[in-house]
């Protein structure tokens, strides 16, 4: 959008929880859409994900660094074809730890821009989480996300989105159930979201995606939500060593 009625600035949604729009370049979001493309290709692709109830999700998915699945992670793809889960790069775990500096570490008005320093750890840290979990879902025009908390990790470490693609709204709620209160924001291409602490189980969902509201340069169609997470899982020895289906972790729904 060329020109903003209000300007879009760091928010902090609630406690923990800070919009920051614009984060990544122009160039780092084309970067990261063709690591996506590659990363989607089989083996251990892009997939669709099944309820343990039958249904299935509108939003596909794949995964970086550990396997997740209704309600757990592994390191195959158990609810697929059972490969190996691709590596999870070093360089977006640094991305990760950059984006909590940026979102937590500085002051109102500071720290806004994917290069900005960010200031020091402050409150929100950033500097020693070992990001080590990417769930890369795409969203058509017809895709959601209902709303949900992300309780299957063994860390409170924050979870890190960024966004590409087409814009949509984000309902981010609160801690105890899936009603009110929660808050719509808007995500665009190139944002970054960010919860912890206070909000780290917060429920929160996509009801809708707006079609055709890519950055046409991007050469994108759909959305696509990058989020990271540190696991807090013990160190195994790597997948391609593991017997196919060889659960790692497998909790129920909380």
């Amino acid at each position: 959008m060329d020109a903003e009625l209000f300007p879009r600035n760091r928010t902090q949604i609630a406690p923990g929880a800070v919009h920051v729009p614009d984060w990544l370049t122009a160039g780092r979001q084309r970067e990261l859409l063709e690591a996506c493309r590659d990363w989607a290709r089989p083996p251990a692709g892009l997939r669709t994900v099944r309820t343990p109830g039958g249904g299935t999700m509108t939003s596909r998915q794949v995964c970086l660094g550990w396997h997740w699945y209704p309600y757990g992670y592994a390191s195959t793809v158990v609810d697929g074809d059972g490969a190996p889960v691709k590596e999870f790069p070093a360089w977006l775990g640094e991305l990760g730890r950059r984006a909590v500096r940026d979102a937590f570490g500085a002051g109102e008005g500071e720290g806004e821009g994917e290069g900005a320093n960010g200031g020091g750890d402050g409150a929100g840290g950033g500097g020693g989480y070992g990001y080590d979990i990417a769930l890369i879902n795409f969203y058509d025009a017809d895709a959601r996300m209902g709303m949900h908390r992300d309780s299957d990790e063994k860390s409170g470490a924050p979870v890190v989105s960024l966004s590409l693609g087409d814009t949509c709204v984000f309902r981010f709620g609160n801690t105890v159930s899936r009603s009110r209160p929660y808050t719509d924001v808007e995500l665009r291409s190139g944002d970054l979201f960010v919860f912890g602490g206070a909000s780290r189980s917060a429920h929160h969902g996509v009801p809708r995606v707006h079609p055709g509201t890519a950055p046409p340069e991007l050469g994108l169609t759909g959305r696509l939500n990058i989020t990271l997470r540190v696991s807090g899982l013990p160190a195994v020895r790597p997948a391609a060593a593991r017997p196919p289906g060889d659960r790692i972790m497998g909790d129920s729904p909380s």
